[in-house]
This record gives structure tokens, sequence and C-alpha cells, in this order.
């Protein structure tokens, strides 16, 4: 397949996930409304689908390396397609946390399979500049799925945003079967336990991996974490309505945006490795900007202002970041993807999760997120120790 097919198969199969999480979160008051429940519980509602999320990412990667590509996405999206229409119908908030969750463990096939796929294809600054390509198609889906949720709400109620869940499951899986081609080479055979518990352990104890990945997991965990906060936060106590809430979630998403189109140039001209120290920098930026929530009321602006920063950040990180994970493992593309996609989702699991045990959302955003920030900086400082000592992977590619 070419450059520009995988790139924008790649952006398909990564964006379902964050869409799928950005498209619900406008309708989460609306929900404890309609369920009469409480927003706990509604909360965990996008805690599950984080989990299963992070946890099925496991099972999906070593299965693609033994099974195929093609195959394994088939099957994981006909999971999310199922999960949509049990959540479209569902009676009450319990039904609707089990699809969330089934929700989740569907979408993970798709992050999956787009990485393994770069991997298999490509390698060193190529497969960066690919992924790069994907972050910029894929930042269009996030960028629009809160305003597309706020509008599918206002207009037509909660329940048409699992409608329209269920309709891109459809899509991905029509893309698929006609555009997608096999990567992985050779004999298939079963996956084997004992063969995948060595892999992960393989790749567990490659420390280019690990740094790199927790520079990943401070950056993109805090995103998925200010997922939980920022419905609450906006809506409530700054008083936004589910639309406005929906367009002024394109501040986080359009900056994304627009550090994916500026690093592009820019890698070709110095090189991928060197854009991170600055994208680093504005996580760091974003996330102490936050701690100024503890002080101040909040506001739109004292808001989305800091988020944006840190955006803007992780679109120069994870071109860079994910080469670099993956690098040493040219015959395990699928598994390292895995571990990679359940190491950040799961810091954004964790990370939400102790912020809905603080109660306070305002709270949860003002610490839990800049602790996350500097997370992804002493991170970086053990990848350029790595790199000093090592010399950089995409050199040794």
């Amino acid at each position: 397949m070419s450059p520009r097919r995988v790139s924008a198969i790649g952006a398909l199969l990564t964006a379902i996930g964050p869409v799928s999480m950005s498209i619900y979160t406008p309708a989460m008051p609306e929900i404890v409304r309609a369920f009469d429940t409480t927003e706990a519980a509604v909360k965990m509602t996008l805690t599950l689908y984080f989990g299963g999320f992070a946890c099925a990412q496991l099972i999906a990667g070593p299965l693609s390396d033994a099974l195929g590509r093609r195959p394994v996405t088939f099957l994981f999206m006909a999971i999310y397609f199922a999960a949509s229409l049990v959540a479209l119908w569902a009676p009450g908030v319990g039904v609707l946390m089990a699809a969330r969750l089934a929700q989740g463990i569907g979408a993970a096939g798709g992050v999956i399979i787009a990485r393994a796929v770069v991997r298999d294809l490509f390698s060193g600054e190529e497969s960066s500049k690919i992924l790069n390509v994907i972050g910029i198609i894929l930042s269009a889906g996030p960028a629009i799925a809160p305003t597309l949720g706020g509008l599918l709400l206002t207009g037509f109620g909660w329940r048409s945003i699992f409608a329209t869940m269920a309709g891109i499951g459809l899509m991905v899986i029509g893309v698929t079967a006609v555009f997608m081609r096999e990567t992985v080479r050779g004999p298939r055979r079963g996956p084997r336990l004992g063969a995948i518990a060595r892999t992960y352990l393989e790749i567990l104890r490659e420390p280019r991996f690990l740094t790199a990945t927790t520079v990943i997991a401070g950056a993109l965990g805090a995103l998925y974490a200010q997922a939980t906060f920022l419905p609450f936060i906006l809506m409530h106590r700054v008083g936004l309505t589910p639309a406005e809430f929906g367009l002024g979630m394109l501040m986080q998403s359009g900056s994304y945006f627009a550090a994916s189109l500026v690093a592009r140039p820019l890698m070709a001209r110095v090189g991928a490795e060197r854009l991170v120290g600055p994208g680093v920098l504005c996580c760091a930026a974003g996330g102490l900007g936050l701690t100024l929530l503890l002080f101040w009321e909040p506001s739109f602006a004292r808001v989305m202002g800091p988020v944006a920063i840190s955006a803007f950040g992780i679109g120069f990180v994870m071109p860079a970041m994910m080469t670099a994970a993956m690098a040493p493992f040219p015959k395990a593309g699928g598994a390292a993807a895995s571990m990679m996609g359940f190491i950040q989702m799961g810091s954004g699991l964790v990370a939400g999760s102790l912020g809905a045990m603080m109660g306070d959302p305002v709270l949860a955003m003002g610490t839990v997120i800049p602790a996350m920030g500097l997370i992804c900086c002493l991170a970086y400082l053990a990848h350029r120790r790595r790199l000093r000592a090592e010399g950089p992977p995409l050199a040794r590619r």
C-alpha cells in the first residue's frame, strides 16, 4: 500500500477511538437526567470505555501478528458496531456501562492495527512522516466530534449519538474490506499464550520503549483524563450549553491540528526527534497553567487556554516517540503497539479515576493534569539520557 493510502486508512482506524470518546462527552450531563442517576455513574461509562480500550489492546496486537491485520480489524469493528447498537437502545445506565465497555474493546483494534501497519511497511523518518500525516487527518475527527455530538444532542437527543457511532463502525468495516491489504508476511499461526507473554516481557525490558512510551503516556494520558473533567467544568461551572461546549473543544483539537501541520515541514528540516523537547515544554506549560484553577474561578479562557497549549505540544511529541518506541521490534509490531497503547490509555484511566475520586472536577483538573505533565518531562529527560548513551534510535535504524 502507498504512504497516502496507509495514512488515510490509519487515520480512520485510529480516529474511531477518540471520536467515540469525544462525541459522547456533551451528552454526559443529559444522560444523568435521562436515567435519573448520578454524575459518578455516568462518569463510570467513560471510565469503563477507557478500561476496555486499554486492556483490549493487549489482545488485539498479538492477534493481528498471528492471524493478520485484516481479520482482526473485522473482528474488533464488529464488536464496536454491535456495542453501539446496544448503547443506542440501552434501558438504563447499567446496560449503557456494559455497552461502553464493549465499545472500548472494539475501538482498541483500530488504533493497534493502524500503528502495526505503519510499522510493517515503514521505518525511521519515513515512519514518523506517515504518523504525522495520520495525526493531521486524525485531528479533524476529534475536532468535529464534540461539536457534532452537541448538535446531535440538541436536535435529536442523546441516543442519536450512538446511532452515529454505529454508522461509523459500518463505514470502517467497508473501508477495510475495499481498500486495506494484508501487511503481515509469512504463514499464519494461532496465538500462543506463552509466546505472547514472552514477547511482552521482552518489550517491557527494552529501555528505549519504556522511556518513549512514558513520554506519550504523560502527554496523551492527560488529554484522555481531561475528557472526564471538562464537560462538568465547562457546562456546570462555566455555564456553556452542549453545543457551545462542542464548539469550545475546537480549541483543543484545533491546536493539535495546527501543531501537526507545523511539524510536518519542520521534520523534513531538523528531524522528528528534535521537535519532542519543545513539545514536552508545551505540555508542561499547559499543565502549569491549569494549576491556576486552584486559586481562580474557572472561566473558558482559564480552562481551555492551557488545554490548547498542551494539545499543541502533543502534536510535536507523538510522531517521534511512537516511532522510537516501536523501532526495536520489527517482528512484533502489533505487540509493541498493543503495549504502548495499553500504557498510554491506562495512564489516562488511572488519572481520570483519581480525579473522579476527588469529587470536584476543578480540583482534579488543577492537580492531576499538571502531575501528568511532570511525568512527561521526567520521562523525556530519561529518554534523552538514553539517546546520549546509545545514539538516537532513528540513526540506528
